[in-house]
């Protein structure tokens, strides 16, 4: 069957058909590199300068879906690194007070599990640096959900 409808050269006076496509999208559905961009920004700021950069960004960035969605994942993640890296600390000083009065060298094993905790921060900050520049959806799996 032959397709019957006519088509029209694009022109520099044809109509954007794309004009309600959101700003984060190219043409072909992707992500745009300006996104890929800010995203990296907001991870490599996430791990450096903590939930500064990632609530700079969902607030500037309102009209950007995947920048939105990457910066409150960096967001909620600060958040959730902040509380349980305090909490652990203080389980592990009282862990280790009584270890430490159990047997000394037993006193640096819950520090040492600490240490393993916050090595996970920038582990996931640079998931989340590589997976924006290919502009894939980066969500860390035990993530508190705070800011939806």
């Amino acid at each position: 069957m032959l397709d019957t409808q006519k088509t029209t050269p694009i022109t520099a006076n044809t109509p954007n058909t794309n004009a309600n496509q959101p700003l984060s999208q190219t043409a072909n559905g992707g992500v745009s590199q300006d996104s890929k961009n800010l995203v990296i920004i907001n991870w490599l700021g996430c791990l450096f300068a903590g939930f500064i950069p990632p609530l700079v960004l969902m607030l500037i960035k309102k009209d950007d879906a995947y920048v939105q969605q990457q910066s409150k994942e960096a967001l909620n993640w600060c958040i959730t690194f902040f509380i349980g890296y305090i909490v652990l600390w203080i389980v592990a000083m009282i862990l280790g007070f009584i270890l430490g009065m159990i047997f000394g060298p037993l006193a640096a094993l819950p520090m040492m599990i600490v240490g393993l905790i916050a090595f996970s921060h920038p582990v996931f900050c640079i998931m989340g640096t590589v997976k924006g520049s290919s502009g894939a959806n980066f969500k860390i799996p035990f993530n508190l959900r705070l800011i939806k």
